[in-house]
C-alpha cells in the first residue's frame, strides 16, 4: 500500500470527549470514528488490526479443535424466555417486535442459539464438540465510555463446548485456558487470569483474563507472589482472629439516641468497635426480604450475595419496606429474635460473642449478642469485600488491588442452558442426559483497545508486530529525488515479496510530518530512505517501541528488516 492513496485521516489534536488512551489515539491516528455513543466505524487501519486479531483467534481456536459457525444476530425470544434470560435483569438486552408482532431481540451473546443447534445431537457418540463464531453483539449499555472498552455494538469471538461428562468439560475449559493464554501473549497483552463470578451467565467455575490498566473498570485482588488472583467479586483473604468482648448471660438493651452508623456507635462506646458490631442490611431477594449480616467493619460485595443465593433478582430494601417488617429504620436494625425472615451471614461472624447490633427499635441497640445463641442464621455465605493489605489466604502476604481491563472470560456452564432447552443425548447405557456446556468469550474491539492502552506513549501508539496494521513503513525523505525514490520503491517491493506487511510513505510532505504520523499510527518499524543516506549506500531502521535506530546497507536492508520483523511476530 502507498500512503498517498491510502485513507489514513490522522488528526493533530485529541477528540474533545476522549479520556482513555485508546479513544484518543485510535481516533487521532485514523483507525476509528464515532457514529454515536457506544458505536464506532472501523476505518481501513482499524480493519487491518481487527483482521489480524481475528486471524490469531481463529488459529488458536482451530488448534484446540474448534469449528467455525456464523449465527444470526436477530433472535426469537422463545429460547431466551426458556432459560430465564429474557427478563434481562441488567437492562441491556435490546428487544423489539417485527411486523407480525413476534418478540425478537438483538444478540448480546449466543448461548441459547448454539444450544438450540446442539439439541439436534442425539448420542454421546456425537460428543465432544467445540463450536465458535466471530459475530456482532448488541448491549444497551447505560454509559458507553472509554472508546472501544465499553460500547453498545461490538464483535466477539464466542465459543461453546459440548460434552457428556464433567471430565470432558474440564478438558475443554483447560484447553481454552491454554488457547487464551497464547492468544493474548501473541497480542502482546500482559494478562492476569483471575477467578471470577459467573454472573448472569450461570454455571460454576469461571476465569477472567485481565490486563492491568488505569482505563479499566474492574478491580482484581492479587498476591504479590503471583500465587493468587481473583476479581473483587470472588476474592477471599485471611482474617486475623478477633478477641471477643465480655460474654453476657443474655443480651442487654443499650440506649443509643441519635446513633445511626457503625462509626458513631464505635465512637460512643469503647466496646463497640467495628469488629465487635454486627452490620444488618435488608435486601429483597426474588421479592422476599432477607437479612444480610456482616462484621461492622466489613463491606458487602453484592455479587457474592447474588452468586451465593443463585439469583440476580436482588435489590436493597427501601425504608418503607423495612420499617413495617422490623419496626425500625436503618441504623437500628438487627437479627436477634427475628422469626420468619431469611438470615444470611458472613463467616466472619460465625461463633462470635459479645457483639453489638441493632435492637429493631429506633435509638436502641443490643450488646452481649452471642451469634449462635441469639441469631437463627439460615445460610453462611462469604459476603465481604476484600481490602488492600489483608493477608493472602495461601501465603499470608499483603494483598494488592489492581485496576484492570477484562479482555476474555471462560465459563463452565454445566447444564444451565441445555436442561431448559432440552439439549440431551443418550449415554452408553441408553439413558438420556443433559449435555454439559462451556462458554468462552473474547472481545475483538476490546482487545484492540487493550493493546493500545498497554502499548502507547506521548507520541502515539506502538503496536506489537503481530497485530500492527502494517509492520513496516518505508518513509521517503524526498519524493522528487530519483535515486532515493528508486531505493525506496525497490525496498517496498522486496519486503512485500518477503511476506512483510509494508506501507510506502510517498506523500509530498516534510519528513518531520511523515515521522510524526508514523509514530502516531504506531508502525513497529520505520525505514527511512533519504538522498544523503542513499549516496552513502545506507538506509536507517527505527524500532517504534524502543526508539532505537540502526544503519543498514542498502543491499542487505530487505533481509535485515524481514529478519527483525519475523523475530517479533
Amino acid at each position: 500500500m502507498r500512503w498517498s492513496t491510502a485513507y489514513i485521516p490522522t488528526l493533530r489534536h485529541d477528540p474533545a470527549d476522549a479520556e482513555a488512551a485508546n479513544h484518543r489515539l485510535l481516533v487521532r491516528a485514523g483507525f476509528i470514528r464515532q457514529l454515536m455513543a457506544g458505536s464506532y466505524s472501523l476505518l481501513p487501519l482499524g480493519m487491518k488490526v481487527v483482521t489480524k486479531i481475528e486471524a490469531i483467534i481463529r488459529q488458536e481456536m482451530n488448534r484446540i479443535g474448534g469449528q467455525e459457525f456464523l449465527l444470526p444476530v436477530v433472535h426469537p425470544s422463545e429460547p431466551w424466555k426458556r432459560t430465564g434470560r429474557y427478563d434481562d435483569v441488567e437492562g441491556i438486552l435490546i428487544k423489539f417486535r417485527d411486523r407480525r408482532g413476534a418478540d425478537l431481540l438483538l444478540a448480546m451473546t449466543h448461548e441459547e442459539i448454539f444450544t438450540v443447534l446442539a439439541a439436534e445431537m442425539r448420542s454421546y457418540r456425537d460428543l465432544p464438540q467445540l463450536w465458535y463464531h466471530l459475530q456482532t453483539k448488541f448491549r444497551d449499555e447505560p454509559r458507553p465510555k472509554a472508546g472501544l472498552l465499553r460500547v453498545r455494538e461490538f464483535t466477539m469471538k464466542d465459543s461453546y463446548s459440548f460434552d457428556i461428562d464433567q471430565a470432558g468439560l474440564d478438558r475443554q475449559f483447560d484447553n481454552h485456558f491454554g488457547a487464551y493464554s497464547r492468544i493474548f501473549s501473541r497480542f502482546g497483552l500482559p494478562v492476569i487470569p483471575v477467578e471470577a463470578s459467573s454472573g448472569s451467565m450461570g454455571g460454576s467455575d469461571s476465569i477472567e483474563f485481565t490486563v492491568p490498566s488505569p482505563a479499566g473498570e474492574d478491580d482484581v485482588v492479587v498476591c504479590p507472589t503471583g500465587d493468587y488472583a481473583a476479581n473483587v467479586e470472588r476474592a477471599v483473604s485471611r482474617l486475623d482472629p478477633v478477641a471477643d468482648q465480655q460474654v453476657l448471660d443474655a443480651v442487654e438493651d443499650l440506649p443509643t439516641p441519635g446513633i445511626r452508623t457503625i462509626a458513631a456507635l464505635a465512637e460512643a462506646f469503647d466496646f463497640a468497635a467495628g469488629p465487635h458490631q454486627i452490620k444488618t442490611l435488608v435486601y429483597m431477594v426474588d421479592g422476599d426480604p432477607t437479612l444480610v449480616l456482616l462484621r461492622g467493619d466489613h463491606e458487602l460485595m453484592v455479587q457474592k450475595l447474588v452468586d451465593g443465593l443463585g439469583t440476580a433478582k436482588i435489590r436493597p430494601a427501601e425504608e418503607a419496606e423495612i420499617r413495617p417488617l422490623l419496626g425500625a429504620g436503618p441504623g437500628s436494625l438487627g437479627a436477634v429474635g427475628v422469626d420468619g425472615i431469611s438470615v444470611v451471614a458472613d463467616p466472619a461472624l460465625e461463633g462470635r460473642t459479645g457483639m453489638v447490633t441493632g435492637a429493631n427499635r429506633d435509638d436502641h441497640h443490643l450488646r452481649g449478642v452471642d451469634v449462635v445463641r441469639d441469631i437463627a442464621v439460615d445460610r453462611w455465605l462469604d459476603l465481604r469485600t476484600v481490602q488492600v493489605g489483608e493477608p493472602c489466604l495461601r501465603c499470608g502476604m499483603p494483598l494488592e488491588v489492581v485496576r484492570v481491563i477484562e479482555v476474555g472470560h471462560i465459563f463452565k456452564l454445566g447444564a444451565f442452558y441445555s436442561e431448559p432447552l432440552e439439549a440431551t443425548v443418550l449415554d452408553e447405557a441408553g439413558v438420556e442426559r443433559a449435555i454439559l456446556m462451556g462458554s468462552y468469550g473474547i472481545g475483538v474491539g476490546r482487545s484492540m483497545a487493550a493493546v493500545v492502552e498497554s502499548h502507547h506513549d506521548d507520541k502515539g501508539i506502538a503496536w506489537p508486530v503481530a497485530v500492527a496494521p502494517y509492520e513496516v513503513v518505508v518513509s521517503m525523505v524526498k519524493i522528487d529525488d530519483e535515486p532515493s525514490a528508486a531505493v525506496a520503491d525497490d525496498l517496498y517491493r522486496e519486503l512485500t515479496a518477503a511476506g512483510i506487511d509494508v506501507i510506502l510513505d510517498d506523500r509530498d510532505l516534510r519528513p518531520g510530518v511523515k515521522f510524526t504520523d508514523a509514530e502516531l499510527v504506531g508502525f513497529p518499524f520505520r525505514v527511512t530512505v533519504g538522498p544523503r543516506g542513499v549516496a552513502a549506500g545506507e538506509v536507517e531502521l527505527t524500532e517504534r517501541a524502543t526508539g532505537e535506530t540502526v544503519t543498514l546497507a542498502i543491499d542487505g536492508a530487505p533481509g535485515a528488516v524481514a529478519e527483525r520483523v519475523e523475530s517479533l511476530r
